[in-house]
């Protein structure tokens, strides 16, 4: 599998592109918030003779999601996948974008909801949904299992976890997500957070220091210790 990482909008968002042999190409979080970030996308499309088959998003901040609509609208009505539990984050848009004064994202799209365990599949591309709820309360993370490939989003980063105080976040559950379903994965699976340098599953099993206090199984975890 092929994977192009972009970095766009004030707080270089990460969005992938991900393919086979093409021409058929996953889009994840599509950010990009100036025309010359769009350009940059596109152009890389036409590069690799790509066609953009389906939006795949992490979460629903507004730093992840300003390109969907256009991305969307330009490829002909492209499915936007996500989780249903993201609409109050959807519904608050407009109070995240005021605070920065930027526009807000539109969501007027072909919606295509995901759960825990489901598989979204066009031609030779699969990506299996990972419900990683926490920093937002329908975040995802995508797995593509044979390439060893995790688009993590807000949920993990390299050395750190995801934010919980923007107002849907809840830490507890962002922990459980991932001691519960990413640390039980294949340590050699190369992950890609939505911000920052990309890591690995076993990296940040061994050396996360906000995972380290639970390297006891939970059960056995009191929480006094």
């Amino acid at each position: 599998m092929n994977i192009k990482i972009f970095n766009f909008g004030a707080l270089r968002a990460t969005c992938a592109v991900l393919w086979e042999k093409g021409p058929a190409a996953f889009v994840v979080d599509p950010c990009f918030y100036e025309d010359r970030e769009k350009e940059q996308l596109y152009d890389f499309f036409k590069q690799q003779a790509l066609v953009p088959s389906a939006i795949l998003l992490t979460h629903t901040h507004f730093d992840h999601t300003h390109g969907v609509q256009a991305l969307s609208d330009d490829f002909g009505g492209l499915p936007v996948y996500f989780a249903a539990a993201e609409q109050p984050v959807i519904d608050s848009l407009d109070r995240q974008c005021a605070f920065l004064g930027l526009r807000v994202p539109s969501f007027n799209v072909p919606a295509r909801y995901v759960e825990d365990g489901m598989e979204i599949a066009f031609g030779d591309l699969k990506a299996e949904v990972i419900a990683t709820p926490g920093h937002t309360p329908g975040g995802v993370c995508y797995l593509f299992r044979d390439a060893k490939i995790l688009m993590s989003g807000d949920t993990l980063f390299a050395g750190t976890i995801g934010r919980t105080d923007l107002g849907h976040g809840d830490y507890d559950v962002l922990m459980e997500s991932i001691l519960n379903k990413l640390m039980t994965l294949d340590g050699d699976i190369e992950v890609y957070p939505g911000h920052g340098d990309s890591t690995s599953i076993g990296v940040e099993r061994s050396s996360n220091p906000f995972l380290e206090p639970f390297n006891e199984p939970l059960e056995e975890f009191d929480g006094n210790e």
